[in-house]
């Protein structure tokens, strides 16, 4: 069965809005190279609403490669309450339910299902016993305020902590999974 995977630059205090505000002078070879592994293990992207409307009008015409081949050409699931319709190439609207949805798509055949940016959406799916894996590239930074990945009153979580590196510029890439998460 499929794997809902997520994947987040995350300062040292939490903060996970506005990476490129913030990251860019740690991205080295080895955070290149744990993005392609990402990017090659998954066929279906998740995505919340905010980094939906952010990306939708940037990556289509974008030329930052390798990820702009591989976020248009891949199949978009996006996740809202609010909007009524997707119109970025190969996205679908998720409205309903989420866990029905993640179980239909995890029934599909194929790779790794991922969900690129969309921090909300990752606090949701953690919380919901939806996500599988989560992958966290802290950087060496405090930024001092911006969106947070977890927040205060967010109900006990206990994961595994399956892989870890550290790169040259000193990002820890750490990947965790369910504690109850069959290995």
């Amino acid at each position: 069965m499929r794997k809902v995977i997520a994947g987040l630059f995350i300062s040292l205090d939490g903060v996970t809005e506005s990476p490129d505000q913030w990251q860019f002078d740690h991205f080295d070879a080895e955070m290149m190279a744990a993005l392609n592994a990402h990017i090659a293990a998954e066929d279906t992207i998740l995505l919340g609403r905010v980094t939906y409307q952010e990306w939708a009008g940037y990556w289509p015409t974008s030329t930052d490669e390798p990820y702009a081949s591989h976020i248009n050409n891949t199949p978009k699931y996006v996740v809202s309450t609010t909007l009524d319709r997707v119109e970025w190439q190969n996205s679908t609207l998720i409205k309903g339910n989420l866990a029905e949805a993640i179980a239909k798509l995890k029934q599909q055949p194929g790779k790794n299902i991922g969900v690129a940016g969309s921090p909300t959406l990752v606090q949701s799916l953690l919380q919901s016993d939806l996500l599988d894996e989560l992958t966290l590239m802290v950087h060496p930074v405090v930024v001092g305020s911006g969106k947070r990945l977890f927040k205060d009153g967010v109900g006990l979580k206990r994961l595994n902590l399956v892989d870890n590196k550290t790169t040259s510029t000193g990002v820890a890439i750490l990947t965790y999974q369910r504690k109850n998460k069959d290995a």
